[in-house]
This record gives structure tokens, C-alpha cells and sequence, in this order.
């Protein structure tokens, strides 16, 4: 525990807590206050006994051996030997108690934190390092249940200790007890020194572990595995992590050594303070002030008063690390979601619905309301550049995305979005399942502002399939049933076949019980976003949208799917993206938007007819195609 406590980084001393921070601890401590004051009971009587077999040895030397007194001599042993196993009883209950309260605190505190995270907004997730994240739930939290385990329990059993055994030894003998305090500026100085550099060595052995394990993950997941086979040279890649690993090594030796020159220099000081009790304590007795039984107790009290000591000088900073800890903690709980249901949200209607934006602005959140700077890249966080080019899942500062977009889908219709990279497509449908509010203007599912809607409705009824469609490392089954828990098989055969890729699974090892692999790598990039479509398919919304959807899939397979889709679409209300301009020529209406405005809009043969943007785009997919109409609505060659 003071090797620990030693290598503690000390400039956490400097932090300022935010205020209120403590009554929040407090808080979740309160259904463990009973728990609590039962572990401090146990560590106070731990504490207490620590004097004891001192006390019972002087008692064996003075008055059983020396007085030839047998029988209580073995009464005496016997106590002795009561009170190491009081003290074994006291060490379980303490452990029963710490891990009650410990394991309690971090469940209470993982699921707080799981359960907010997972509310919030996309922008927060496309900002924030997932290792950074996943320490809040792991080494945050752990540090921040020592606060009730072992740096509560360890300040309270040391102070107590350290009163105790001081007390008893001046009831002994003050001269001796002196000449040991004496000893403490010598025992601590070297420890303080030694325990800087043991923070300096302990923080920078972390840092360099944290870089070399997210390496390890980044060359060891499948798209970085592919990479390094692809461009990467393996000597090269050899020779850097050798590079990265030796510098584990080296600090590791180096750490190793500081701890064991502090654990020498504690042993040597403590020799020392012994030595020095027994030579002045053995001049006493000869003399008679002292009894010898006193000296051996003098020797037993003096091996449990060098470490309390070494520990509590280090006390603040145990206390700020478990503070910080939890400050660390609350400031993800603290973060509010962009998006969260208002108090009288409503469902949506049943029955099909019709999807309509009105005049829909729209601006990416900055970092400061959008997530945390300390989850966030070094030199992520904005810094008040210009705007950088928005991607379709966010982007850097306030620039407007969307500048005044209307527009309408009534169900059992077809609505097709195109238009340049970067035109705000995406955009668009992310407001449509609400990943993201407008900044003004209105996005009505139903008649219903979404803003006035569920998010579990709104998700009920909407239904998207992006064009990297995600899979957890998980069975067909599990990746399937994810859109719908309650799914039967027949069902989910259903959706495969709907999907065109009842075949594929049924080829696979174990048919629905196969992984997948990670991001579903053991399929190709068409089963994939065909799994993908399946699950839309039995997931029945009646909304359908489209994010280049088909984006991943041969010729064969984009218009098997593109069957399946036009058969799930049917009678619902669906909004389609897509860069392939061959797969939206069938769309009720088509839209063109560009640089976040609506430019155009009508069916294909209308839009080629105005040789406008949209003529440019499909002049440019299909070159050589005459694109000018054959006559009133007529149709290019490819049509």
C-alpha cells in the first residue's frame, strides 16, 4: 500500500474539483452508508489490535518466563494466538464488506455511465477516442470505488494505528519513543523523493503501455491487418514496435529498480531504528528503567509505525486521486445528449406515414456542447479556425450544412436524393431518423414534429441501412434479432430471403449460428449490406431510408436486392441516396441537392430535360450516353 500510494502522481494535488463534487459522492454512497460504517468498525478494530501481541509478548518476557511462571506463559501464547486469528476474522469480514461496497459502487457507476453514453448524439462518438471512453468505464470508475475500499479504509486504518501504537510506546517509554521519531524525517524524505520518481516512472510506463496496445489493436483488427499487408512492410513494422516494446522494457527495469532502492532504503531505515532500540533499550534495562519484555514490545510496535507513517505522508494524494477519479466520472455524466425526448413527447400515429422537411436549416454542433475535450485527439478540440468541409457525419465549428431544404414523401412513394459529395444527402437523412435536430425549420414523421416524438418511436417506425452497414462480432442470429429481439426463425428466414441472402447463409457453417467476425469481415461487402438489408426487412418500419444502400454489391447482386427493396418499399413511405444514378431513375420524384440547397427536383426523365445538375452527374457515370431528350420526355439510351 505505500509503494502504491508513493507512486501516485502528484499533481493531481493541483487539480480544483468541481464544486458540489463531494456531496455527489456522497450521494452514491448513501444505499452503502450502513455497509460503510460496518467496514470502518472492522478497520478500527483492526487497527486497535495491531498493539495487542506487542502488548501479550512484554506480558510472556516480564511476567510469565521471567518469573518461571508456566502456566501463564501458555495462557499468554493461546491469547496470542486468539488474537492473530481475531485479527485473519477482521481481515475476511473487512474483504467481505470492501468487495460488497467496491463491486456495488462500480456497477452503480458503470451502468450510470454506459446508460448516458449510449444517449448521445453521433457527433459525440465521431469526436471522442473509444480507448479514452472505455478508461471512463474501467479505470476511472475502478479508482474512483477506492475512494470507499482501500483509500478510506487505509487513511482511517493508519491514523488510528499511528495514534495507537504511538500512545502505547510513550506508556513504555518516552525516551525510546523519542529516539524513534527521530528516525521518521530520514525515513520520509528519501521516500518522498524516491516516490516522484516513481510517479514520473509509473506515468510515463502507462502512457508508453497505452501507445504500444493501440498499436496492437490497430494493426491486429481486420482493416488494419489488410493494410499492413497491402502497403506495409513487416521488418519495418518489426523494427517499430521492437522500438516502441524496448521502451516498455526500459522503464519497466528502471521502474523496477527505483522500487526496489525505496524498498532497501525503507528496510535499511528501519533496521536502523531497530538497531537503535535495542542498544538504548538494552542499556535501559541493564539498568532496570526498562524491563526487557518492554524492549521485545518496543521491537513489535516499532515494525508497525515506519509504514502508517510513510502512507499518510502521501495521504492528499491518495484522497485527490479517488476525488479526481470520480470528478473524472461525472464529467461524462454531466454532458447533456444533444437529443432527449421532451416530458410530454408523443408517439407516432399508426398507419403509414408521410415524411416532410420545412424549410430545414441545419449546423453541426461545436466540440464544446458536442462532447468532452479530455475524450477527444490532442489538437481535436475546435481552436477557432475556419470551418473545415463538413463530412456527412459531422463536422469541426458551427458552419451551416443545410440552408432552408423543403421537401415531401407521401407513403407508398419513392423519394431519391442526389447530388456531389458532400452536398448534405446524409445530412438530410440523419434528420429524418433523428440522429440529428435542425437548428431551425421543422422535420414532420406523421404530422408530428419529430421534436415532439419518442426517440424509441421514431426508431420503431423509421428504418435506415446505411452504406458501411455495422456488425457485431456475433452470430447471424444475434446481428439479425438486434432490430428485432422477439424475431422467430421463420421470421428471420423470411427477411433473409426478402433480402436475397437466404443462399448465403444457409452455405455458412452453422447457418444462423456463425460469426460473423469483427464489422462482419467473413462476409463479403455484398453479403454484408444484403445481412444489412435483412435486418431492415425484419425490423418492418414504415419509413425505408436509403443511404447508398446497394453501394457494396456486383451488378447480379444490386439487382437481386434492388427486387428485394422495390418489394420491401411497397406501400411505405422511403427516401433513397444514392451516387449510382441507374438505381433512382424509377423514383417518384427525385431531388438534387447541392452545397446544402435543393437545386432540382422531378422525375428522371424531367430532370434530363433541364440538363441541369442532375444531367451533368448521369453524363458523367454513363459517359457517352446521349443524354438530351429524344423528344416531350423522352429517354436516354440507357433507359
Amino acid at each position: 500500500m505505500t509503494y502504491r500510494s508513493l507512486s501516485r502522481d502528484r499533481s493531481v494535488t493541483r487539480q480544483k474539483l468541481a464544486p458540489g463534487t463531494v456531496r455527489r459522492i456522497l450521494r452514491y454512497a448513501r444505499p452503502y452508508r450502513f455497509l460503510v460504517a460496518g467496514f470502518l468498525v472492522l478497520v478500527v478494530l483492526g487497527a486497535l489490535l495491531i498493539v495487542a501481541t506487542p502488548l501479550l509478548l512484554q506480558r510472556i518476557v516480564d511476567d510469565g518466563v521471567a518469573q518461571g511462571n508456566r502456566g501463564l506463559v501458555i495462557g499468554l501464547a493461546g491469547a496470542v494466538a486468539v488474537v492473530a486469528l481475531l485479527e485473519a476474522g477482521l481481515g475476511v469480514l473487512q474483504r467481505w464488506l470492501s468487495v460488497r461496497i467496491g463491486e456495488g459502487l462500480i456497477f452503480d457507476l458503470r451502468t450510470d455511465v454506459f446508460a448516458h453514453v449510449q444517449r448521445q448524439s453521433v457527433q459525440f462518438f465521431t469526436r471522442t477516442q473509444t480507448g479514452s471512453l472505455v478508461t471512463r468505464l474501467n479505470s476511472d470508475v475502478i479508482g474512483a470505488q477506492q475512494a470507499f475500499t482501500s483509500t478510506l479504509s487505509g487513511v482511517v486504518s493508519n491514523l488510528i494505528s499511528v495514534v495507537v501504537v504511538l500512545v502505547t510506546m510513550f506508556t513504555l517509554s518516552w525516551q525510546i519513543t523519542l529516539l524513534s521519531l527521530v528516525v521518521v524525517p530520514f525515513l520520509l524524505l528519501p521516500a518522498r523523493r524516491v516516490g516522484r520518481r516513481l510517479a514520473g516512472l509509473t506515468r510515463e510506463g502507462m502512457q508508453l503501455n497505452a501507445e504500444l496496445g493501440n498499436r496492437m489493436t490497430e494493426r491486429f483488427n481486420v482493416a488494419g491487418a489488410m493494410l499492413v499487408k497491402l502497403f506495409g512492410s513487416p521488418d519495418r513494422e518489426d523494427a517499430e514496435y521492437a522500438d516502441r516494446a524496448g521502451r516498455v522494457r526500459d522503464i519497466g527495469v528502471r521502474t523496477a529498480m527505483s522500487s526496489r532502492v525505496f524498498f532497501a532504503a525503507l528496510g535499511a531505515m528501519a533496521a536502523l531504528a531497530t538497531a537503535a532500540v535495542y542498544g538504548v533499550g538494552g542499556v535501559l534495562a541493564i539498568a532496570g528503567s526498562l524491563t526487557i519484555g518492554a524492549l521485545v514490545a518496543f521491537a513489535g510496535l516499532l515494525g508497525r509505525l515506519y509504514g502508517p507513517v510513510a502512507s499518510l505522508s502521501n495521504v492528499q494524494v491518495d484522497v485527490m486521486t479517488a476525488l479526481v477519479s470520480f470528478e473524472r466520472v461525472f464529467e461524462v455524466l454531466d454532458l447533456q445528449p444533444a437529443i432527449e425526448d421532451r416530458p410530454d413527447a408523443v408517439d407516432l400515429p399508426d398507419g403509414p406515414l408521410r415524411v416532410e422537411l420545412a424549410d430545414v436549416r441545419f449546423a453541426y454542433p461545436s466540440a464544446a456542447t458536442a462532447s468532452l475535450a479530455s475524450l477527444e485527439a490532442p489538437g481535436d478540440a475546435d481552436d477557432g479556425a475556419a470551418p473545415v468541409a463538413p463530412s456527412s457525419w459531422g463536422a469541426e465549428g458551427e458552419a451551416e450544412i443545410l440552408h432552408g431544404v423543403s421537401l415531401a414523401v407521401d407513403p407508398g412513394h419513392v423519394l431519391a436524393l442526389v447530388g456531389p459529395s458532400g452536398a448534405g444527402k446524409t445530412t438530410i437523412a440523419n434528420l429524418v431518423v433523428r440522429l440529428n435536430d435542425p437548428t431551425s425549420g421543422v422535420v414532420r414523421i406523421g404530422g408530428h414534429d419529430l421534436r415532439d416524438v419518442r426517440q424509441g418511436a421514431v426508431h420503431e417506425a423509421v428504418g435506415m441501412v446505411t452504406q458501411d452497414a455495422h456488425m457485431f462480432h456475433d452470430t447471424v442470429r444475434a446481428n439479425l434479432a438486434y432490430a428485432r429481439p422477439d424475431a422467430s426463425e421463420a421470421q428471420m428466414w423470411d427477411a433473409l430471403r426478402g433480402a436475397h441472402v437466404d443462399d448465403v447463409v444457409t452455405r455458412l457453417p452453422q447457418g444462423l449460428e456463425t460469426v460473423v467476425g469483427e464489422r462482419g469481415h467473413r462476409l463479403s461487402g455484398g453479403e454484408k449490406q444484403r445481412l444489412a438489408i435483412a435486418r431492415l426487412l425484419l425490423r418492418a418500419p414504415r419509413v425505408v431510408v436509403l443511404d447508398e444502400a446497394t453501394a457494396h454489391l456486383d451488378s447480379e447482386s444490386e439487382a437481386a436486392v434492388q427486387r428485394a427493396l422495390d418489394a420491401a418499399m411497397t406501400g411505405r413511405t422511403s427516401i433513397v441516396i444514392a451516387h449510382r444514378l441507374s438505381t433512382v431513375r424509377r423514383a417518384d420524384e427525385i431531388v438534387v441537392v447541392d452545397a446544402g440547397v435543393v437545386v432540382e427536383r422531378g422525375t428522371h426523365a424531367e430532370l434530363l430535360a433541364a440538363r441541369g445538375l442532375y444531367a451533368e452527374l448521369y453524363a458523367t457515370q454513363f459517359a457517352g450516353a446521349d443524354v438530351a431528350p429524344a423528344g416531350a420526355g423522352g429517354a436516354t439510351p440507357t433507359d
